[in-house]
């Protein structure tokens, strides 16, 4: 039983958009992007309380995924990326995504906060924030 519900269209849905926002991160850091989506989809919180499902959160508007304005989001799932995906709506977290409902690749090294929210570490070229366990417990 994962820790959110997701079909298989959600799941493959999931699937692309790792894909496209951190494939040359490879599966470590596609399993990060898959950690932010799930804690946004079980998080309830902030800027994410009216999200309640994968597609909710990939096309939240603002706040989404610049991937979703991209081509490459829009091709097929492939079996690698659908088993990643699987992996993180079955609760598997990776550190520093384990918490975090939001990343980015700055030009430099990762500030130690980004809007409001305190930096949670960096893999590769991407730095994750994550929230508070009182402003947003679901996630911890």
């Amino acid at each position: 039983m994962g820790v959110i519900k997701a079909n298989s269209e959600d799941i493959k849905m999931l699937a692309r958009l790792m894909r496209a926002e951190a494939e040359g991160e490879g599966d470590l850091g596609m399993l990060m992007v898959g950690n932010v989506g799930v804690n946004r989809v079980r998080g309830g919180c902030l800027d994410f309380k009216n999200i309640r499902s994968i597609p909710q959160m990939v096309f939240q508007s603002p706040g989404g995924f610049e991937a979703t304005q991209k081509s490459y989001f829009y091709q097929g799932a492939r079996d690698r990326e659908i088993r990643l995906a699987k992996r993180t709506i079955n609760g598997e977290r990776q550190h520093p995504a384990s918490n975090a409902l939001w990343f980015f690749k700055p030009a430099a090294g990762c500030p130690g906060q980004w809007f409001d929210q305190w930096n949670a570490g960096r893999f590769k070229s991407h730095c994750f924030y994550r929230p508070t366990s009182a402003d947003c417990p679901n996630v911890y």
